[in-house]
């Protein structure tokens, strides 16, 4: 059942909120939580690397627990304690325990096409089920299944094909090079990468054209390497041409997951929007995300004040958001939404360019964006995949009740527009449970923050 809808107020005067990093004092704001797209590949890589890894910081919601449990059916042993954010993954060498389970993965992306590859690993004759909600049978996937098949997986669509839910019959793996086209998702790829070095002579894979969202792709790598001990080599300058991934197996770690820069992002547009200030620890220079250019990148070039260093991120903001700007977004289309939900205190219009691959997230988001923003009165046109949002000419929003879709970052962006004008309502507002249980939590540490060092 949809949660019921919460009115957003508006925030009267500037504030100053630093979240501080996660060995602050206690008492004061808390940390933002960990990256759902680090903890989740933490998680899987722990799962597959020899011996027992401890990961501090985890982020806990609907899509993380969906890949904890995950694990658990398919026989990982995991402790976990939510209370002090960790879980100790004992790893099993690129073994799947199990030999059967029926995986019920709701509408995680990362979860759902992560372990399609790694059920793969599983002992020959296997059979794994892999499901979710709905919505998570309209994703394609077709993309995985097919170079996973070329390396010699026996998967099959249950229902419709291209699309889950999934049989994988596991059974021996072929290394061979593949080629890949232009994906819908970087996760595809990700999940190729992951699964890479328990392969005999290891994955190569060469790209046939850019790839979607490639930094989400660097971050796996560097958390393979970096972090599990992986070897790859990469080839090719600003657009990546090869990854190569050595055989070998991954080792145990104990690694502190960054907050998430994708769930940070609301609250540097906050302070953008309303000429304020917010500091986060925690996401800077060093971050392996690729969201985390989202302040110094965007934001500064819309008129707010940035500052970052190796670990932390500040906006200022202090003069109008200039519009008549074009942004592409490929690289980060996550921060679309927040994107536009910047665009409606611009003085002028706002292009998100090349972002098609919004049609196949949690939501269509390219449709769901221009709905909602019309509501509020902005003038909003897609074009192939660009999508162009003129805020209303009175500077005024028209009061409305928003449609989140079942849809977090809907939830999260136009919360935002909400603090700098009346009127936003956000219907099922629960739907930030899948990565940001406590995002309505945290927006009142802008309204009346406890007491807190600056810093």
């Amino acid at each position: 059942m949809p949660s019921d809808p919460i009115t957003i107020q508006p925030i009267e005067h500037p504030f100053d909120v630093t979240f501080p990093d996660v060995n602050a004092p206690g008492g004061g704001i808390p940390p933002i939580p960990g990256s759902k797209s680090l903890t989740n590949r933490a998680l899987l890589l722990a799962a597959l690397a020899e011996g027992k890894s401890t990961l501090t910081g985890v982020l806990f919601s609907d899509d993380t627990q969906v890949m904890m449990t995950a694990l658990q059916d398919l026989g990982f042993t995991l402790d976990i304690d939510e209370t002090n954010t960790t879980v100790t993954v004992h790893g099993q060498g690129g073994k799947i325990p199990n030999k059967e389970a029926t995986l019920h993965l709701g509408n995680a992306g990362t979860a759902m096409r992560f372990l399609t590859a790694a059920c793969c690993l599983g002992e020959t004759g296997s059979v794994y089920e892999l499901r979710g909600i709905e919505r998570m049978h309209e994703r394609p996937i077709g993309e995985l299944v097919e170079p996973l098949r070329e390396l010699g997986a026996n998967i099959t669509y249950k229902e419709k094909e291209g699309f889950p839910p999934l049989t994988i019959t596991a059974s021996k793996l072929t290394s061979k090079p593949l080629t890949i086209k232009p994906t819908l998702s970087s996760q595809f790829i990700s999940a190729l990468l992951q699964i890479g070095p328990y392969l005999d002579g290891g994955l190569t894979l060469e790209f046939d054209g850019p790839l979607t969202s490639e930094p989400y792709v660097r971050m796996t790598a560097n958390l393979m390497c970096q972090i599990f001990k992986a070897e790859y080599s990469r080839y090719g300058g600003e657009i990546l041409r090869c990854f190569s991934v050595s055989q070998g197996v991954y080792q145990e770690a104990n690694y502190h997951i960054e907050p998430d820069a994708s769930n940070a992002s609301y609250f540097l547009a906050a302070a953008a929007i309303l000429k304020s200030r917010v500091k986060i620890h925690g996401i800077g220079f060093k971050s392996l995300q690729g969201d985390a250019k989202f302040g110094r990148q965007i934001l500064s070039d819309l008129g707010a004040k940035c500052t970052s260093d190796n670990d932390t991120t500040t906006i200022v903001g202090t003069k109008n958001i200039l519009g008549n700007k074009q942004f592409p977004l490929n690289d980060m289309p996550d921060m679309a939404q927040t994107l536009g939900a910047v665009a409606m205190s611009a003085d002028g219009p706002i292009t998100i360019q090349d972002v098609g691959n919004l049609r196949v997230k949690e939501t269509d988001r390219m449709a769901a964006m221009q709905t909602e923003l019309t509501k509020l009165g902005a003038t909003v046109t897609v074009e192939g995949d660009d999508i162009t949002i003129t805020p209303p000419a009175s500077g005024k929003i028209t009061p409305a009740a928003i449609d989140t879709y079942d849809d977090h970052r809907m939830a999260m962006a136009f919360a935002v527009i909400g603090l700098a004008q009346p009127g936003v309502t956000i219907n099922d507002p629960d739907c930030v449970n899948k990565t940001f249980p406590d995002f309505f939590r945290y927006l009142d540490y802008l309204r009346q923050p406890p007491d807190h060092p600056k810093g």
